[in-house]
């Protein structure tokens, strides 16, 4: 049981409830205890993939949380949360409402390298302590402001989320209907789609984007659709998880260790150079490109090493 299960995560629940739900998943099963981390938080109110590592896998849950993530989030205009979403309550109101083709002009200006403040209300320290205890008890909390990148930032047009522009049917109109208040095409809310770097605050996001459109706003929806190369597709439920535990089936959505390293180039090794680096030992004479690479000895990962001037070093090694 070394690999990784990508989740979906539900709403209502954190990232350490849902690894904890996966250890309570494999004891059912009767599998053998094994190391259980996530790749990535989730806030409670977010859904979506969260790679959980099994096992040796769990060497790469760092670089899980360095990699890139892709959001899908709406942002409901007119009034502004102190946690920036459902859960807060209202410390800021406006009457502006922003038509599809403002939010379109706006969006270039959140693309590529931005500055942004992390929300009072996560999970940053502040002389020790978390900034979202400190808000709960009611001390203004400053965080300094952090640089990071934003890929890619549209309007959603996936298949959970609407059409904004032209909904093609009577039902999708009536879902549009429910959703937005079109009085002269001014919206009171909208869901994009978004590809971050790592520390970006969609919620920040959110907030600073409904600001630019001269309103306030805060995040209503907020589903995580990739992290690093998981995807939605290969995640599965709560529910299903404890079935195929339950029923012996649990492998048949276990993906290899080295499903989180599919930028990583392979790089045969002999036996012998096997157990050297298992011995944490660096090697000379290697031919290949400078950088890092997955060190395999017949296909088996031995550990994932970095080549240099100096020669190739383990970075992390496998026990398989």
């Amino acid at each position: 049981m070394h690999g990784w299960l990508v989740i979906d995560k539900p709403v209502g629940i954190g990232s350490t409830q849902a690894v904890g739900a996966v250890k309570r998943a494999l004891r059912e099963g009767g599998y053998p205890k094994v190391k259980v981390g996530h790749g990535g938080t989730l806030d409670p109110l977010a859904s979506g993939v969260l790679p959980v590592a099994l096992g040796e896998a769990t060497k790469l849950s760092g670089r899980m949380l360095d990699a890139d993530k892709v959001y899908d989030f709406t942002i409901r205009f007119g009034a502004e949360t102190d946690t920036l979403d459902l859960e807060g309550k209202v410390i800021a109101t406006s009457d502006v409402r922003p038509t599809v083709a403002e939010v379109e002009a706006v969006l270039p200006r959140f693309t590529g390298p931005i500055t942004q403040v992390p929300p009072a209300y996560s999970a940053l320290k502040v002389d020790g302590q978390r900034a979202y205890d400190l808000a709960r008890a009611g001390k203004n909390v400053t965080l300094a402001s952090r640089d990071v990148t934003i890929h890619q930032l549209s309007i959603s047009h996936s298949s959970e989320s609407w059409n904004l522009t032209s909904p093609s049917t009577a039902s999708d109109r009536e879902k549009r209907d429910s959703s937005f208040r079109w009085n002269d095409d001014r919206l009171n809310e909208i869901t994009l789609s978004a590809r971050v770097s790592k520390g970006t605050y969609i919620r920040s996001l959110a907030r600073d984007i409904a600001q630019a459109l001269e309103t306030v706003g805060h995040v209503t929806m907020l589903r995580r659709t990739k992290a690093g190369p998981f995807t939605l597709g290969a995640a599965i439920s709560l529910d299903k998880l404890s079935e195929a535990a339950k029923g012996r089936t649990l492998e048949q959505h276990l993906l290899p260790l080295t499903a989180g390293l599919d930028d990583i180039p392979a790089l045969p090794v002999t036996p012998d150079q096997a157990g050297a680096l298992r011995q944490g030992r660096t090697l000379i004479g290697i031919a290949a490109k400078p950088g890092l690479h997955l060190a395999t000895d017949r296909g088996i990962p031995v550990a994932l090493v970095e080549l240099s001037e100096e020669g190739l070093r383990v970075v992390r090694g496998f026990n398989l």
